[in-house]
């Protein structure tokens, strides 16, 4: 495959591209906020609540500052304290576990499953003891999670289910989005999201209408009625200038879905014969790439070759979970999660974003099978010399 050359570098998301094309819709929303001067809880925070709840296929939309505290007011939505554990996977952002640490419980990290990355469903049972109150699956990368199985597992122990579908706007699983399976789930409309706001954002969606309520106190003071505190409570409501511009992006979260899985396919077809693991995907689940993450064991040598050929990787994650400072002593099962601290010495996020295009994904997949081939070259070279 001959790729076309480039002088310009390829990110690992290209914010500026998405921006360019719904500029004026997007400014347009923001003048009628700025008009209105209806900047907290104002009419388009309930629009995109609406509209985003119908999205996931779900009755209620709660829309709070940020994913992070998406989690954390899940967690005291469902009364979760100290004294007790909640189970999560032990890669994901650091943020699905603090939000179990800010309510003063105690996170218990399970390895990942080695095929999709994503919570080891089999080791679940394990991990759960009398003080397991919830679990908190991880969507990572936009691929769900074994879902289905985790709700038979929180059933038979009577648990919770708290979705962090922070990287899964739009995933699907036999047609039923995330977000609609478990108790609450919780989004990020993080700038660099598949639906992301021009700043922090975020997002709690249930079935259950007493968690919503209670979940509307909590972002709000604890007020039904300006000045009635009728709980302790927080400030974390969803700015209406982000809602305003994540009420025009919601006019395009379809196509952008379906444009990351085109790219996906692209590099598909561009990856074979390479010597590198790409990701699998369930034949029954629609994943949202969020992250097109591949695996080789040289992988920062790999990041390294890329970055001369101005193509910018990332690393999601570089450590386990419980290789952070708060979460040391954490329970993990197995003991040292092997697959989660293996893959995180060789997993390489490539640039993905619905406007790239397939020569730049060829010239992506060029420059990465040289890369490979270098270093497994050089390999053979050095146990020739030894």
């Amino acid at each position: 495959m001959n790729a076309p050359k480039t002088s310009s570098k390829i990110p690992l998301v290209d914010l500026q591209a998405q921006s360019r094309a719904i500029r004026e819709e997007v400014l347009a929303g923001v003048a009628e906020v700025v008009d209105s001067c209806a900047f907290i809880l104002g009419p388009q925070v309930k629009e995109f609540e609406d509209k985003f709840a119908e999205y996931c296929q779900a009755e209620h939309c709660i829309g709070l500052a940020n994913g992070t505290e998406a989690l954390h007011m899940a967690m005291r939505a469902l009364d979760i304290g100290p004294g007790d554990e909640v189970i999560t996977a032990g890669n994901s952002f650091a943020a699905t576990a603090f939000a179990i640490a800010y309510v003063g419980a105690k996170a218990v990290f399970v390895d990942i499953d080695p095929d999709d990355y994503n919570i080891d469903v089999s080791l679940i049972e394990q991990a759960i003891s009398d003080k397991t109150k919830a679990i908190i699956p991880v969507h990572l990368y936009g691929q769900p999670a074994r879902m289905n199985e985790i709700l038979e597992i929180a059933k038979r122990h009577n648990l919770k289910v708290v979705e962090d579908a922070a990287q899964a706007h739009g995933a699907e699983i036999d047609g039923k989005r995330c977000g609609s399976f478990g108790d609450i789930a919780c989004f990020s409309f993080y700038p660099g999201k598949n639906l992301g706001a021009y700043g922090d954002g975020g997002a709690c969606v249930t079935n259950d209408a007493d968690l919503a309520e209670k979940l509307r106190l909590l972002r709000n003071y604890g007020q039904k009625v300006k000045n009635r505190h009728d709980m302790l409570a927080y400030n974390c409501r969803l700015d209406t200038m982000q809602a305003a511009i994540l009420n025009v992006k919601m006019k395009y979260i379809e196509q952008w879905t379906d444009s990351r899985d085109q790219v996906a396919k692209w590099y598909r077809e561009a990856l074979q014969g390479v010597d590198i693991v790409i990701p699998m995907q369930h034949s029954n689940m629609r994943h949202a790439y969020h992250l097109f993450v591949v695996r080789h064991p040289k992988r920062d040598e790999i990041l390294e070759k890329l970055k001369e050929d101005n193509i910018f990787g990332g690393v999601h994650y570089p450590r386990p979970l419980v290789e952070a400072q708060p979460f040391v002593e954490s329970p993990c099962f197995p003991m040292g999660l092997p697959v989660t601290t293996s893959y995180a010495q060789q997993i390489l996020s490539l640039p993905m974003y619905p406007e790239m295009t397939k020569d730049q994904v060829e010239y992506v997949a060029v420059k990465l099978k040289a890369a490979v081939e270098s270093l497994s070259e050089a390999s053979v070279g050095n146990q020739a010399d030894g």
